[in-house]
């Protein structure tokens, strides 16, 4: 079953009486040559066990079933479940979940399927949540070599972007923390049906065995981040007063002793940086380790 074909879909869709709800952002891939670009991306080998956020109708399902030991396909629509029994039978390694991705122990699942070799996660995320699901990932430590998604264009230029860009912010701090980020392949807005408004692009992020920064406090790096970008046109001196209830003469000093200049913003910090900020404020003990500020979920 050619399940990238527009032909295809259409069938599939009047024989189960699905349509697509605009509310979970349901855009089916729809071109075969972009699931290749996907699978090529992913890095996908035999020994490894496969999450796929979203499987839809179950096009990129099928290939990575081919290429993977085992494939858990985390579908949210239960009207798509019949589909993708249907359309992914033929598979006897893949597990359709009904779930919600925000909602689902990925560690259990991973133990569950006896501590495979590698585990990789793919999927077409939908464009009105796709920083949740990323960051969830993310903060939850999921034992994962990767993350393969299809995100909106800008969101994954945002992901990428360095230091001294306009698309650099909280989203890239965050991400080019916690992962490497590989090379973005456009995927322009025709290769989906229905066609949707703007054009995607697809991105793998290597989870860092690591993490780049020596810090003393995580909590107090993101919240230095937030504080940051929060008001991403006002000097360091200025978006960072209040930090810990930290005064603008106080974060002036700070700045200072990391030896960062009061009057840059933020846009214009590596991560190292950040790092000697929080590292600086954590070391004259301003702020408590592991306090609110430091959640990730408000920082985006």
């Amino acid at each position: 079953m050619k399940l990238y074909a527009p032909s295809t879909i259409r069938e599939l869709q009047a024989r189960h009486g699905f349509r697509q709800s605009k509310g979970l952002g349901q855009n089916f891939l729809a071109d075969q040559h972009m699931i290749a670009r996907i699978m090529e991306l992913s890095l996908i080998t035999k020994e490894d066990f496969v999450i796929e956020i979203g499987p839809g109708m179950g096009a990129l399902t099928g290939s990575a079933a081919r290429r993977a030991k085992k494939v858990a396909a985390i579908e949210l629509d239960n009207r798509l479940i019949p589909v993708l029994e249907e359309t992914l039978e033929e598979y006897s390694n893949v597990q359709i979940i009904r779930g919600d991705i925000l909602k689902t122990d990925l560690k259990k699942l991973i133990e569950e399927n006896g501590d495979p070799a590698g585990v990789k996660i793919i999927g077409n995320l939908p464009y009105y949540i796709t920083t949740p699901i990323l960051m969830k990932l993310l903060e939850d430590g999921v034992p994962a070599d990767s993350i393969t998604i299809m995100v909106q264009k800008e969101v994954a230029q945002r992901m990428k972007a360095g230091p001294g860009s306009k698309a650099y912010g909280a989203l890239s701090v965050a991400v080019q923390y916690y992962c490497r980020v590989g090379p973005l392949v456009p995927a322009p807005k025709e290769v989906f049906v229905p066609v949707p408004k703007v054009d995607s692009a697809v991105l793998r992020l290597d989870l860092r065995k690591e993490k780049p920064a020596g810090l003393l406090d995580e909590g107090m790096f993101f919240a230095c981040v937030k504080a940051g970008f929060g008001q991403r046109r006002k000097t360091l001196a200025n978006s960072l007063t209040g930090v810990k209830g930290l005064s603008k003469e106080a974060i002036r000093s700070i700045l200072q002793e990391a030896g960062i200049d009061p009057g840059r913003r933020a846009e214009t910090l590596s991560i190292e940086e950040f790092s000697k900020i929080a590292n600086q404020i954590t070391a004259g003990k301003a702020g408590t380790a592991g306090e609110e500020s430091g959640k990730r979920e408000e920082l985006l």
